[in-house]
């Protein structure tokens, strides 16, 4: 996950970075009325931060606002970048392992926002093989802001200008993201497309 760069910063100032970027944030509700955990993977400081600095930061300043409560996940990946924002797939696989299992139960559903061809292969072909007992099953793939106010109430979610700005360029440039979908039905947003096309493109290498 981190590179030696994080060497360079204590343990207390790794987790400060993670509180200043306001990366992880309990906001607003879901149309049910659960708790909406926010996170903005384009601000996820990889480089800089460990797994076990991490996995403590989520122990013990957001599974605690959970309440042992039904919640829901808003995970933004726009403008996310491979090298920048992104821990290792150990570092995924060791952080879903440790959430408690009265966070894992209460999880309703995770809105996957702006998700990219890449991240769709890598889930499609590797998500339910990381992430054990049914979490793959809650993942939703949301093309564009407009269907995820479908599911949380518009009103209490801050949403960043630069998401914004992305809807705004899928409008003028829709196939930046090819309306793609993944292969199971959790999907809002766009046409489909079938898994042997979503095969044909990943042979042929398109990001």
């Amino acid at each position: 996950m981190a590179t030696d760069s994080s060497l360079a910063l204590s343990q207390s100032d790794q987790e400060n970075l993670l509180e200043e970027l306001g990366i992880f944030k309990i906001q607003g509700r879901d149309k049910g009325g659960r708790k909406v955990l926010l996170i903005t993977g384009k601000h996820f400081p990889a480089r800089e931060v460990s797994g076990e600095v991490l996995k403590k930061y989520l122990e013990e300043k957001i599974y605690p606002k959970l309440e042992e409560k039904p919640f829901s996940v808003v995970y933004m990946h726009t403008d996310v970048q491979r090298s920048e924002n992104l821990p290792g797939i150990s570092t995924l696989r060791s952080i879903y392992e440790d959430i408690p299992i009265s966070v894992k139960n209460h999880l309703e559903s995770i809105y996957f926002l702006h998700p990219g061809l890449q991240a769709r292969l890598f889930l499609a072909t590797l998500g339910r093989f990381l992430f054990s007992g049914g979490l793959y099953s809650k993942l939703r793939y949301v093309t564009r802001l407009e269907f995820l106010w479908d599911h949380v109430r518009r009103s209490e979610i801050e949403i960043p200008e630069f998401a914004y700005d992305h809807d705004e360029e899928l409008e003028y440039r829709p196939m930046m993201d090819y309306g793609l979908e993944s292969d199971h039905p959790g999907v809002y947003g766009g046409p489909s497309m079938d898994n042997n096309h979503l095969s044909l493109y990943s042979m042929r290498g398109i990001a």
